[in-house]
Parts: structure tokens; C-alpha cells; sequence
């Protein structure tokens, strides 16, 4: 069970931890379905406009960690907007907390039914993974941000497997062209989009603040994790491109799974099976992020955001949670549509709040006048 100090701060964290969280957060499950909706070649250079928009956004981001409000964690967003004001936002935030959990658990839980477990239950999946989560947000904000160190070693060496399809006999330059959209209604939007709303959930880090050592140039920090995130994502979409060729790369749901299936290891035939399972590693940290968060939400709702934390709280808003996702899957959440409505939910209101979040404390920061020198 948990302590009574989830939200202790007794060793703030370098900006290193937090360049770590930005890039696990963006290779999060999207990453996965992603080149099925790009297809096309000239999407490779959609992919790093929308980097750098990416870029431009972590800079607006960057100038609420130099704050003076940021330091202060709860009480710093009391005084920038008012109490009533942020209890909105957390309640707001609860159901953008939850549709996240729910849309990356279930799409989790969804391919690891299909490639590992396709007799199991789905139900006993989450209530598998849960249970880890459960046990991880339970040692704490400080131990939690602890583990992206693993989860980051755990699954950045992936992407150094699909460099073998840059070569010949699979890879054929005429799979890369045309690199430039022949006209302007030939671009994929949707796809776009997409690549935006991986890219998010950098904007729940603001309320991380606290357990940021202070006085950091965290834009170098976020800039770094941003560029290894679209570094993975165009690895992955070219190597799918020269893999499928863009004629085939959409009639598959997870190419970027179904391609390392074709891959020969001495030691281990189904490597497939192993990069599912070790992406288990940043789906359980960042769920444990979030339900932490959740449990932070409820408690700035009820008014008890400075009290002590309670074991019996946080074991209920762990319990609505796992609660409602476990309803959404046997209810709602259509298991192999090609995109059903829970996703784009996400992908739209993801979206959004990665655009909204950054300017809107921007502008409400540079209001109140009281930037650090």
C-alpha cells in the first residue's frame, strides 16, 4: 500500500530524468500504428515539420519550468489563476488523464492479445498491468520518475533492429519517392495529426515542476528528448516505406510489429514478442505517472490539495480508474476496427491540449509579469 508522502520531495531531479520522460511519453503506443496512416514518402518530411512545430512548442514550455510560479508546484498555479480556476482544470484534467490511460492500455492490451496472448482474456491483461502500476505510483512521485531510467534502457535499443531494412536485399530507393507531395490535397491531415498527438503528453510534465532541481535550462533538456523521438519515428516509418513499399504499408494494422516478424536471430526467432513486452516497461511508467496525477487531481478538487495523502484515497481513485477502463473494454471499446472512436478521441484531444497547454501558461505567465531574470 502506499505511504502517507506520495508527493514527498526530498531530492530534486536533474533535467536529464525529465529529457528521458519527454522522449518514453512521444514512443508510446502511436508510434506503432503510425506509418499505416502516413503510407506515403513525402510524409517523411511531414514528420519533421511536424518536429520542429514540436520544437517551437517545447520553447513556450521551457519558459513556465524558468518561472517563478513552476517551483512552487500547487500553490504556484493557486497564485498565476486562482484557486476556483485550478480546481476546473483539475477537474478537467481527470477526464484527460483518464481517456489517455484508457486509449494507451487498451491499445496495449489489444496487441499484446493479438502476438502473445490471443487465448486470454483481455480483462485479466489490465487487471496484470494494473497491478504493476499500482505497485510502482504506490513508492511515490520521486521513485516513480526513478524508473524512467529503465524503461528508457529497456527500449531504446529497438530501434537499432529495424536499421537492417535500410539495405539491400529489402530496401529499394524508388519506395522514398515522391519526397514531395505532388499537390497540397494529396497530404494526409489525419496522419499529420497523428504524429502531432504523439508527440504529446509533455504537457502534464508542468505539473512535475517540483521535483525539477531548480534553476535548470530545461529547453536543452526538452529539445533533446523531442529530437530522438522524431529520429525513432522517421527510422520507423522509412524502414516500414522500404519494407511494405507505400502500395502495401496501410493493408497491415501494426506494420513496425509485423515487419521484425520476418527478421532471423540465432538466439530467438519472435522478436516480435520481446519488443511488446519490454514497451510493457514505458506503458507501466507512464500509467503510474498519471494515475499519481489523477490521484493529485482529485485530491486539489476535493480542497485537500496541501493536506497528507491517505492510503484509502489513493487506493480509490486507483480503483476508478481500473474501474472504468475495465468497463470501457467490455462495453465500449471495439476490439479490431482499424481506428475506432475512443482513438480518435484521444488523438484530437491530445492534440489539443499539447497546443493549448504551452501558450496558455505563457500568456498567463507574461500577465502576471513575474518571470526570472
Amino acid at each position: 500500500m502506499p505511504s502517507p508522502s506520495l508527493f514527498e520531495k526530498s531530492s530534486p531531479f536533474s533535467g536529464v530524468y525529465f529529457m528521458l520522460m519527454v522522449n518514453r511519453m512521444q514512443m508510446l503506443y502511436y508510434f506503432i500504428i503510425m506509418p499505416r496512416h502516413l503510407v506515403h514518402p513525402y510524409m517523411i518530411m511531414g514528420i519533421m515539420a511536424v518536429g520542429i512545430l514540436s520544437q517551437v512548442n517545447l520553447m513556450l514550455l521551457s519558459k513556465w519550468f524558468s518561472s517563478d510560479f513552476s517551483v512552487q508546484g500547487y500553490q504556484g498555479f493557486v497564485q498565476l489563476l486562482g484557486e476556483r480556476t485550478v480546481r476546473v482544470f483539475a477537474f478537467l484534467g481527470l477526464f484527460l488523464i483518464l481517456l489517455r490511460i484508457t486509449v494507451m492500455t487498451l491499445g496495449f492490451v489489444e496487441i499484446a492479445h493479438q502476438y502473445i496472448f490471443p487465448s486470454m482474456t483481455s480483462n485479466w491483461l489490465i487487471l496484470s498491468i494494473f497491478i504493476v502500476c499500482f505497485y510502482l505510483a504506490s513508492q511515490g512521485m520521486e521513485n516513480t520518475i526513478r524508473f524512467v531510467v529503465i524503461a528508457f534502457l529497456s527500449t531504446i535499443w529497438m530501434v537499432i533492429i529495424y536499421y537492417s531494412f535500410f539495405f539491400p536485399p529489402i530496401a529499394s530507393m524508388h519506395d522514398l519517392y515522391p519526397l514531395m507531395p505532388p499537390e497540397w490535397s494529396a497530404i494526409s491531415w489525419k496522419g499529420l495529426l497523428l504524429v502531432w498527438s504523439s508527440l504529446s503528453g509533455v504537457e502534464f510534465l508542468v505539473c512535475l515542476t517540483p521535483w525539477l532541481r531548480p534553476k535548470q535550462k530545461m529547453l536543452k533538456y526538452l529539445t533533446i528528448g523531442n529530437t530522438i523521438s522524431v529520429l525513432e519515428y522517421l527510422v520507423l516509418f522509412i524502414s516500414s516505406l522500404l519494407f511494405f513499399g507505400s502500395n502495401y504499408l496501410d493493408k497491415t494494422k501494426y506494420p513496425v510489429l509485423d515487419m521484425v516478424r520476418y527478421l532471423q536471430f540465432p538466439a530467438y526467432e519472435r522478436i516480435d514478442i520481446v519488443l511488446i513486452s519490454v514497451h510493457l516497461f514505458v506503458l507501466v511508467f507512464v500509467n503510474s505517472i498519471f494515475i499519481l496525477l489523477f490521484y493529485g487531481a482529485i485530491r486539489i478538487l476535493l480542497g485537500k490539495g496541501v493536506r497528507q495523502t491517505t492510503r484509502m484515497g489513493f487506493a480509490a481513485s486507483f480503483i476508478i480508474i481500473l474501474v472504468s477502463i475495465l468497463v470501457i473494454n467490455e462495453w465500449f471499446w471495439k476490439s479490431g476496427e482499424e481506428q475506432n472512436i475512443w482513438l480518435n478521441l484521444q488523438i484530437g484531444v491530445g492534440a489539443f491540449t499539447y497546443l493549448l497547454v504551452p501558450a496558455f501558461l505563457l500568456v498567463a505567465t507574461k500577465l502576471k509579469g513575474r518571470f526570472k531574470v
